[in-house]
């Protein structure tokens, strides 16, 4: 088996990655089969080292919240703020706390220093403002818009005032409550004010719209951009909070996939911008469907991934990322009759594969798909071998601790 599969394998770098694809991606996709783990960090700031120094990338985007990786792009830009700050409230689902991700955002900040603006790195968050069992209120992104849009256009022209916006989004705590994710009927998203704020917020992004051409001369392109991000947000999130109240089976099909529209209307602005590479869980990021087992039953979506692939085509590339061993979640040698086992017979420690032409050098004997004995860790399905790009394998994650 191993001579089958040893024309697909290569070194770990990106080169070697690239050589995989028929072009460079305008957005290069990462993917990770767990998150909470450092290893597959260290292998992502590797990669995006080696993709701004040999292929002009100068962008990375990764699954946090985008309103909070403004703060990191500030500082990884200008300097502002301190480190320590930036990595407190400058990532969602406590992603600050680990050391690779620190290390990413001060590699990026001794890089730029010094840099004009063209050549410096930026950084993205392209998640919505969301956690596993809450979401933000629409407050700050929906209040950025309409201060954005109130110093710069008529004051005719706004369909309301920042009162009339304070007053409808009442007590933030009204929206962030995490018993709204279990029971429908603690959710605020489809009262009358909530139905209020989606209509006025949709008003404000036509309003933005509308005023393009005055907006792009009356202040920067960066202000832009983020007023652009500000009405994604905020509409995404009303719409998120409106599918929390919901009642019907759909539910959680709904909230998924309203997550995964919301990152993928980040990611396409991200691309509008030029190259950039893009980190975050396989099933993000996969071109099929996703699957989850919800406490309400089985659910399935379409993912970013899948959506911005159907938008961008071949400018849009997936490489999805599968591992040896995780010891220390009791994730162990993994079956010799498995992918993850056929890969793991082999003596180095990461590799870059080719997936298609080791899906056709496996020919009809697919590879069991392995069982994972930890809920956070999904094993790569082989069935999507064909579908993915290319693959990066490594051999064992080691554990960190984080502060």
């Amino acid at each position: 088996m191993a001579t089958r599969i040893k024309d697909s394998i290569h070194a770990f770098e990106a080169a070697a990655l690239m050589r995989l694809l028929p072009a460079r991606p305008r957005l290069l996709a990462l993917g990770e089969p767990t998150h909470g783990e450092d290893t597959p960090l260290e292998i992502r700031n590797e990669l995006f080292r080696q993709l701004v120094e040999q292929e002009g990338y100068r962008t990375i985007a990764i699954e946090s919240d985008c309103m909070a990786g403004l703060l990191v792009d500030d500082y990884v830009t200008s300097g502002r703020g301190s480190l320590d700050e930036v990595m407190k409230h400058g990532f969602s689902h406590d992603w600050g706390a680990y050391p690779a991700n620190r290390e990413l955002v001060r590699w990026m900040r001794v890089h730029n220093d010094g840099r004009p603006a063209s050549e410096q790195l930026r950084f993205a968050g392209f998640d919505g403002p969301l956690e596993i069992t809450a979401a933000a209120s629409p407050r700050q992104a929906l209040t950025a818009l309409h201060g954005y849009l109130a110093t710069r256009v008529d004051a005719d022209l706004l369909p309301c005032t920042a009162e009339t916006l304070d007053r409808l989004l009442g007590a933030d705590d009204q929206w962030t409550d995490p018993a709204a994710m279990m029971d429908p009927a603690q959710s605020v998203g489809q009262s009358a004010e909530a139905v209020q704020l989606r209509l006025l917020a949709d008003d404000l992004v036509a309003l933005l719209d509308t005023q393009t051409p005055h907006l792009l001369t009356a202040t920067s392109a960066d202000d832009w951009d983020r007023a652009r991000l500000y009405g994604r947000t905020a509409t995404g999130l009303l719409r998120y909070h409106h599918w929390m109240a919901d009642t019907s089976p759909a539910r959680m099909t709904r909230l998924c996939a309203q997550r995964d529209l919301m990152m993928s209307h980040n990611l396409l602005a991200v691309a509008a911008r030029g190259p950039a590479f893009i980190h975050a869980h396989n099933s993000h990021l996969q071109r099929e469907k996703s699957t989850m087992q919800m406490w309400e039953g089985p659910v399935e979506w379409w993912s970013a991934g899948a959506l911005v692939s159907a938008r961008l085509g071949e400018e849009y590339a997936f490489v999805a990322t599968t591992l040896g061993t995780i010891r220390h979640q009791g994730v162990d040698t993994p079956p010799p009759n498995t992918l993850e086992g056929l890969l793991y017979a082999l003596p180095d420690d990461r590799y870059v594969i080719d997936a298609p032409r080791l899906a056709t050098a496996l020919g009809d004997t697919r590879p069991a798909l392995r069982e994972s004995p930890w809920f956070g860790y999904a094993p790569f399905d082989p069935a999507h071998l064909a579908d993915t790009d290319g693959m990066v394998f490594v051999k064992d994650v080691l554990d960190v601790p984080h502060s």
